[in-house]
């Protein structure tokens, strides 16, 4: 692979020097990292900290059974005998044991090794397997399975340290940087392959947290939980899932970033599990209509649709409509990066946000409270409805929304399944391929406020927009409830 990529350069290179005989202009190729002739002598280094796991579990497999029992003559000698045996069997639950292959890696050389949960999930017994096929009892120190880590401990044999790794920064990782990765696959031993990151950022679950490294290093069953290391030889991630309709390396690995495994790794060594910080909102994405609605520049930031009672937000005095576009002196691009950064941030720290607020930036203090369970996401539910039919009451109709309204009356509360409390301009009709329709309105839905103003009639609601388009404004404003769920939609504005 190396010796190919010179003989490009040089073709390049000599393409090069003929275009600018010729008088054209040629682009500068863009400078790349050292890569080494060899990873030879890296790797040399490197095998000693990772090791092999086995694990044993107990799987449960049918007895023998009545039925089971040889057909003999009614009144054989035998008759009684074979039942005895076979009830005694019968009614024992056998068992025999699975054996799973896997990696990981040394983090400490007082034997501390971290692996992938899904690794040693549900074991019994836990081995070891260093190098020099020394094997060692592990005892489990703790796991979390949403981000698939788990910290192991052996003894070292002689007391002595054993090779640990050294971590690097994963987000410091590039896509194009070489990489190599060190496992167990197929149960073979220490096996050696290098490729390069080929996208950052990937999520395979859907999961809030996830956040793979994506590389073209050969990865295959039994290389889970071992190590991804940078071409200076640290640890930027943990090799965990590969995409392949055949089951084997098809150049689609995925590793968890470095940062994320080691932040797990120290919290389950001091406190024997996962501590996942949380602030207590629900929020939602900017998108270029909210963002011109609040005045803002452009784009970025999570905005507030709902703080609960008594949590961190509260505490810290956010309020509803603020748009966080600083936590913890990081920038928020978008919703989706946002809940790592609150689930990354320590629990009982305090923490610098910064929230637009009013048209202008308001600076605020956080401290962080600990997450229970994945923090709620802004997701509308997509109950059913029951078929809108006439009221009684006026409706009215604002074309510049392509919404019907209704004040909120008991035969509403009823028909949607409102609660008492509810006091805002119900929708009861969305006109095809309008703005709400598009921004997935729906009959139900109902508007506690516009422009941040609240509203409890249509005339309101109508009254409201006619100013913004007065006021030349593109888009209104909306924040809708759809059951006991809040959220904010930015609807554009027609004539």
């Amino acid at each position: 692979m190396i010796n190919v990529g010179f003989q490009l350069f040089a073709r390049s290179a000599a393409i090069a020097a003929a275009t600018v005989a010729l008088g054209l202009s040629v682009a500068q190729p863009a400078l790349a990292r050292d890569t080494p002739a060899s990873f030879a002598d890296l790797v040399d280094q490197l095998i000693p900290t990772v090791v092999n796991i086995a694990t044993t579990t107990q799987m449960p497999q049918a007895g023998a059974r009545l039925r089971d029992m040889p057909q003999l003559p009614p009144g054989s000698p035998f008759e009684e005998l074979f039942k005895e045996f076979f009830d005694k069997r019968g009614g024992e639950e056998q068992r025999r044991k699975g054996t799973s292959l896997g990696s990981g890696f040394i983090i400490d050389g007082e034997g501390y090794i971290v692996t992938n949960n899904h690794v040693i999930q549900g074991a019994e017994d836990i081995t070891v397997i260093l190098r020099d096929d020394t094997q060692l009892k592990a005892k489990l120190v703790g796991s979390d399975s949403r981000i698939d880590v788990a910290v192991l401990k052996v003894e070292p044999p002689n007391k002595k340290p054993l090779p640990a790794v050294k971590w690097g920064d994963s987000d410091k990782m590039r896509v194009g940087d070489w990489v190599i990765a060190i496992g167990n696959p197929f149960g073979l031993g220490h096996s050696v392959t290098a490729g390069i990151i080929s996208a950052r950022g990937r999520s395979l679950n859907q999961d809030a947290l996830d956040d793979y490294l994506q590389t073209d290093a050969a990865i295959n069953k039994g290389n889970s939980g071992g190590p991804l290391f940078d071409a200076q030889g640290e640890v930027i991630g943990v090799n965990t899932a590969i995409y392949s309709p055949s089951g084997t390396n098809a150049g689609l690995a995925f590793s968890i970033p470095s940062n994320q495994i080691k932040q797990a790794a120290d919290q389950i060594r001091e406190f024997g599990r996962v501590k996942r910080g949380w602030i207590g909102v629900s929020y939602q994405t900017v998108t270029d209509d909210i963002a011109d609605s609040f005045s803002l520049d452009r784009a970025r930031g999570v905005l507030v649709a709902n703080v609960i009672a008594d949590g961190p937000a509260a505490k810290a005095g956010l309020k509803r409509n603020d748009i966080i576009i600083s936590f913890g002196g990081q920038e928020v691009p978008d919703l989706r990066r946002f809940p790592r950064f609150v689930a990354n941030a320590r629990v009982g720290s305090t923490l610098d946000i910064v929230v637009w607020r009013q048209g202008k930036e308001t600076p605020l203090k956080i401290r962080i409270g600990e997450q229970e369970e994945p923090e709620k996401q802004n997701v509308a539910a997509q109950g059913s409805k029951k078929p809108v039919e006439p009221d009684q009451p006026v409706a009215s109709n604002i074309e510049q929304l392509g919404l019907t309204l209704q004040k909120a009356t008991d035969q509403l509360r009823e028909r949607y399944g409102l609660s008492d409390q509810v006091k805002g301009v119900v929708v009861t009709q969305v006109a095809p391929n309008s703005s709400a329709a598009e921004k997935q309105l729906q009959p139900g839905d109902v508007i506690l406020e516009v422009d941040q103003k609240p509203v409890t009639s249509p005339a309101e609601v109508i009254d409201i927009v006619g100013k913004l388009q007065q006021q030349k404004k593109r888009s209104v404003l909306l924040f809708v409830e759809r059951q006991g769920d809040p959220r904010f939609a930015a609807l554009r504005l027609t004539k």
